[in-house]
């Protein structure tokens, strides 16, 4: 069952440290950026090497020695970035990440979008061939110069600049960490001409003073607007509150669940974002899902005042409930506004709203706290509704969650990533990092490389970083993994495989049904078979400890048990579980129930 590769990896340590002295005085142009990266407290750079920015990588190396900023090797952009995205779901912090020039920048696109959607801070450095003509190197440096780089990813960042002097990118820099870390956040990218990096640049002013460049803080609720929505929620008969993008912070996770129990608030949640209110409370609406399910949708529909925290998706929430118009009174807290464009769709469906609190909800959470009456009645847990698997059939992701629940007693997780199948009564969540929520923009092959940034952000805690994933999501990113190997990094992925792209299994079923042809071929150019990937060679291939594949209950228990022994003897461990295909009902209905476009 368990194969850990044999290998040495005695050069893998943190950091990977220069074997000759460091140069202790700037030099070149790149050595002043290095400083200024090192000045912006990025703990982690994350790369694929590329010519483009040798420059900065000589000076991250043998200036700075590698460290303050420590170079995480990716065997894929794509990774780079996706490691970085899940660092910041746990940690709320950029790391930088470097794509060498236009190719680099093409393969990190998707985990670019996927950050942009689920609005998390990155600092993206981006490289060319030399601007000015005459320093290119004969072909290479022509076709990795691009005019205008960064408008392959203007429509999915926040902010984007090619500063042609040192002294443009020091500032460049400070403003697009501001940027990328002022709500709502999101990635920045900056481009770095090679020849600017290779060019002599001696002294330059003091390092600037951090403290005068931070992100800009949320401001207080206007009072008018924070004056209308106290009085709707302090006369309503059946508030709803739903918890959207909301951060990690526990203060804040307590605050929600005061608003929460001042106003006798049910409260939705959603798996598409972390967890932000216990799922046991007794005001929780249950089951929790990627979207409210049939069963809870009709504690909603009585509602009279709603209050939305940065809910990701208001308008069609609303249209669910009342598709022939909202007659509850809507509190929108949310800026999420300040990034909406016209290229991308992220803003979902304009939504009516009553009143607007243009605000993060950590800023409006403790304002209504305080304007709000105490409650006036304590609150308990709901009894838990999660029946025990039947140890019979096919594995099942419910069978996956008990067992591994078994496994972990006692011990603080997290949930780094949850297939599109999880039921939210599988298991409960009682603190903002016992779940961070999915991959924003829907990209398939984040999940690894989100799961490797999640680990990386909780290296060093007692909460073991679990990612369960599908084969398809697992198979596209997997070499991310070998980064978390590399530079041991502890956590557990489970691999829920079905041999399919099961997704397009229920869309093509649907379109079956709905024109009249037979559901038995939705299968077909679906199903990851004959030959069936080797889940288990793929993961020791990239050096992680490796289990399975677990074809029966039996086995389940037993494996990850050891599974999770291992990891958190700082292992990265991978184990592939055989599973029946299906999903929970509300997944079902959400993908299924759709316009019919061109039907009779």
């Amino acid at each position: 069952m368990r194969n850990k590769s044999g290998e040495s990896r005695s050069n893998a340590g943190i950091p990977e440290m220069p074997t000759l002295p460091n140069a202790v005085e700037d030099g070149w142009g790149s050595d002043r950026i290095a400083r200024i990266i090192r000045e912006l407290d990025l703990p982690f750079i994350c790369l694929n090497p590329g010519a483009s920015f040798r420059g900065l990588h000589d000076s991250l190396v043998n200036l700075l020695g590698n460290v303050r900023p420590q170079m995480l090797l990716c065997l894929h952009e794509e990774a780079a970035v996706a490691i970085a995205h899940g660092y910041a779901k746990v940690s709320g912090k950029p790391l930088a990440v470097v794509l060498h020039s236009n190719v680099g920048l093409m393969h990190g696109t998707m985990a670019i979008f996927n950050a942009w959607c689920d609005r998390v801070p990155m600092m993206i450095l981006g490289a060319t061939g030399p601007v000015d003509a005459n320093k290119r190197r004969p072909f290479i440096d022509w076709i990795h110069t691009s005019r205008d780089q960064a408008s392959m990813t203007r429509h999915y960042t926040k902010w984007d600049d090619q500063p042609a002097s040192v002294e443009a990118t020091e500032e460049s820099l400070l403003r697009g960490m501001q940027i990328a870390t002022t709500a709502p956040c999101g990635p920045v990218y900056i481009v770095l001409d090679s020849a600017m990096q290779e060019a002599r640049h001696v002294g330059g002013a003091p390092m600037p003073d951090m403290a005068r460049y931070k992100a800009i803080p949320s401001p207080s609720p206007d009072p008018v607007s924070l004056d209308a929505a106290v009085r709707l929620l302090s006369n309503a008969k059946s508030p709803v509150i739903l918890s959207g993008r909301v951060s990690r912070d526990p203060k804040a996770w307590a605050d929600r669940v005061r608003l929460a129990e001042q106003l006798g608030a049910t409260v939705f949640t959603d798996l598409k974002v972390g967890a932000s209110f216990p799922s046991e409370h007794e005001l929780h609406a249950m089951p929790r899902g990627m979207f409210i399910s049939k069963e809870s949708l009709g504690k909603l529909q009585s509602s009279d005042v709603v209050l939305s925290l940065d809910w990701v998706d208001l308008a069609g929430t609303l249209k669910q409930a009342w598709p022939d118009g909202c007659p509850a009174k809507v509190i929108h807290v949310s800026v999420d506004h300040h990034v909406h464009n016209g290229w991308d769709m992220g803003y979902m469906a304009l939504p009516p709203v009553d009143v607007r609190l243009a605000v993060t909800p950590e800023a409006a959470v403790p304002a209504l706290i305080k304007a709000l009456p105490a409650s006036k009645r304590a609150y308990g847990k709901s009894p838990a509704k999660v029946a025990k698997g039947t140890g019979e059939g096919p594995i099942t992701l419910k069978d996956i969650a008990l067992t591994l629940r078994e496994a972990v007693k006692g011990h603080d997780v997290c949930l780094s990533r949850l297939p599109l199948g999880w039921d939210g009564s599988y298991w409960p969540f009682e603190h903002p990092l016992d779940q961070i929520g999915h991959s924003g923009g829907g990209g398939v092959g984040s999940g690894p490389g989100m799961a490797v940034g999640a680990a990386l952000a909780l290296k060093g805690t007692n909460r073991l970083p679990i990612a369960i994933l599908g084969d398809g999501d697992y198979l596209m990113g997997v070499t991310a993994l070998w980064s978390a190997v590399h530079y041991k990094v502890p956590m557990l992925t489970v691999v829920a495989n079905n041999h399919s792209y099961f997704n397009d299994e229920v869309h093509q079923e649907r379109v079956a049904v709905m024109r009249g042809r037979p559901v038995e071929n939705r299968w077909i150019g679906q199903r990851i078979a004959d030959p069936e990937p080797d889940i288990v060679m793929f993961a020791r291939a990239q050096g992680a400890t490796a289990f399975g594949p677990v074809k029966s209950h039996a086995e389940l228990a037993k494996t990850l048990a050891e599974a999770v022994a291992a990891a958190r003897a700082g292992e990265t461990v991978v184990v592939d579980v055989h599973v029946a295909a299906g999903y929970a009902p509300s997944t079902v209905a959400a993908l299924t129930e759709t316009k019919e476009v061109g039907s009779p």
